[in-house]
């Protein structure tokens, strides 16, 4: 098993052996569909922050500034146009507003936390160093770091439940 400084430990069943190979999983796209759950809410709820912190730009500028918050914060490039190029253009104020995340959508930390730590962990399953959005998390406040990390069973469950409340999922 490939042993990782920043988190020492895989999902059992999932794990990276010496050899580099990786072991496929159903675990790892079901755990980023929640991830993506979590975004979809915090597209919205960012959505109705945007709206009021920005009342002179339409519908189309808010909904773009939430993705380019989103994407931000999980480490998303965009390189399709119009939206590569609206980051570009917005960078100083999307900055901004992944900086206020931690005051602005405070009772999204929790799942934020989560994701962006579950994310973290897919990532590594796969290779992929995510450690900088997850230092840059920690360093804006949104990561609550006296929270554990969540286990895959626990996490699914929060979001199914967090979804289901806002009616993006059914109740199973």
């Amino acid at each position: 098993m490939i042993p990782s400084a920043t988190f020492p430990f895989v999902f059992q069943g999932n794990v990276v052996p010496e050899n580099g190979m990786a072991v496929e999983s159903k675990l790892i796209p079901i755990l980023r569909e929640g991830v993506d759950l979590v975004k979809m809410i915090l597209f919205r709820r960012l959505r109705l922050h945007l709206a009021n912190a920005y009342p002179e730009q339409d519908a189309s500028y808010v909904n773009r500034m939430a993705g380019a918050v989103i994407n931000d914060l999980f480490g998303d490039s965009p390189t399709a146009e119009p939206f590569a190029g609206f980051a570009r253009d917005h960078a100083e104020a999307i900055d901004r507003e992944v900086r206020r995340i931690s005051v602005s959508m405070s009772d999204m930390l929790i799942p934020l936390t989560d994701a962006l730590r579950i994310q973290f962990l897919c990532d590594y399953q796969e290779g992929i160093d995510s450690t900088p959005i997850l230092a840059r998390a920690n360093a804006l406040g949104i990561l609550l770091n006296d929270r554990e990390v969540p286990l895959p069973a626990r996490f699914i469950s929060m979001v199914r439940k967090l979804g289901s409340s806002l009616q993006l999922v059914r109740k199973t």
